[in-house]
């Protein structure tokens, strides 16, 4: 049995990787946030403890047990064991990790933005995932909204970005002007 990662942002979308054999799950005592640090130049979404929260994502197999292109696509993140904290519908004993940004290595910055294209990504893979409802329990469980977001939409900067449907744009920026997002021009 191989040991699985639990994606709870990009990774969620399909699209942006080659793990085949993916399951819906669910991580309990953890929320998203987002977060800057000194390696990146923009924001990025990690998780926090809290008690009270559980988010939906995906589970995969790494294949061979071989973390080293996962870690690479998650560098500045730590991979921790996450017990038994994950709901998902494979054996009970199956070893499962998920990814978090040490909150050492955080730095306050008012500069930082979060890329449209990103979270475009995110929102697709939830949406399809898990539908309209999973995509509002996203942005519900995931805090720093006040953050800026870099409409970088014309001219994609996020390395995995993908197409997104009129109906799934509309939907992200629904929930941008909920939460009174701050978008400004790349």
């Amino acid at each position: 049995m191989h040991p699985c990662f639990f994606g709870y942002g990009s990774l969620v979308n399909r699209n942006t990787h080659i793990y085949a054999q993916a399951s819906r799950a669910s991580l309990s005592g953890w929320r998203r946030k987002w977060v800057y640090t000194q390696e990146r130049s923009l924001a990025i979404l990690s998780v926090i403890p809290d008690a009270d929260t559980t988010i939906d994502g995906l589970i995969a197999e790494v294949p061979n047990a071989d973390w080293a292109a996962l870690d690479a696509r998650e560098y500045g993140y730590a991979r921790i064991e996450s017990g038994g904290s994950v709901t998902h519908p494979r054996a009970p004993e199956t070893e499962i990790s998920h990814y978090s940004v040490p909150s050492q290595t955080w730095v306050e910055c008012t500069k930082n933005q979060i890329l449209l294209s990103y979270l475009d990504v995110v929102v697709q893979g939830y949406l399809r995932e898990y539908g309209a409802g999973g995509v509002a329990d996203f942005f519900a469980t995931t805090d720093g909204w006040d953050t800026q977001v870099l409409n970088d939409r014309a001219a994609p900067r996020y390395p995995r970005a993908q197409t997104l449907t009129a109906q799934e744009t509309a939907l992200v920026d629904q929930h941008l002007a909920l939460r009174n997002a701050a978008i400004v021009a790349a």
